[in-house]
């Protein structure tokens, strides 16, 4: 194990990213390699391509985290944790997005679904799971209850549809707002460490740093 300089002991962590779903959607898991403990972030699709690739590598998972409920997020998180037997973690705005159809956007792919949390947590809650300290950010405008995970210790955040790559989530669906968005970022997310390694729902890794000198619509 690693130490930081107060002499906390840090947990390893290893980011394995998987492709999911019809839109393309990133779910991470998020790996404490001393005890091979994970915890799966956004996967919204694919559970049983997922439940394999955790068996196959002798992970031991300990929660699923959403970033928000839309069904590219969300569709396997109830998969997973009744196969693992495993909570679900959202933020607590987020309850209206996860349980109605018409917000979770599942009709874009021809369905009605409604997702669950066992957790849900608000702005500033720091939770420990696998090893990890997380605090949770609330970061609204993409959705109503979008949130973000931020391993402090670790500096990486998970950034789900707030934060992309030189670009930002879109607001043009149900709960959705360009102003509210965007204060979300400036406010929560930019006086965050330049060296935090940003992992999104969508498309390319990125740094903060990053975003905060390159990104067009900041």
């Amino acid at each position: 194990m690693d130490c930081d300089r107060k002499g906390k002991i840090m947990a390893r962590l290893r980011v394995e990213q998987y492709v999911v779903g019809e839109v393309m959607t990133n779910c991470y898991f998020a790996v404490n390699e001393d005890t091979m403990e994970v915890l799966v972030i956004d996967p919204g699709d694919g559970a049983k391509y997922l439940a394999e690739k955790i068996r196959e590598k002798n992970l031991i998972p300990k929660a699923v985290l959403l970033t928000h409920g839309h069904f590219d997020h969300a569709g396997a998180a109830g998969e997973l944790a009744e196969e693992f037997k495993i909570p679900v973690y959202a933020e607590e705005h987020e309850k209206e997005t996860l349980h109605n159809p018409g917000v979770n956007l599942s009709g874009m792919i021809g369905k009605r679904e409604t997702y669950h949390a066992d957790e849900f947590v608000k702005d500033g809650d720091i939770i420990s799971l696998a090893g990890f300290t997380i605090t949770v950010m609330f970061t609204p405008g993409h959705t109503k209850g979008g949130c973000c995970f931020y391993f402090e210790d670790e500096q990486a955040l998970f950034s789900g549809d707030t934060l992309f790559h030189d670009s930002v989530g879109r607001t043009d669906f149900p709960g959705g707002s360009a102003s509210v968005l965007l204060k979300s970022i400036q406010d929560k997310l930019m006086p965050l460490p330049g060296q935090v390694n940003v992992y999104p729902g969508h498309n390319d890794t990125t740094t903060i740093g990053w975003e905060r000198q390159y990104n067009p619509f900041l």
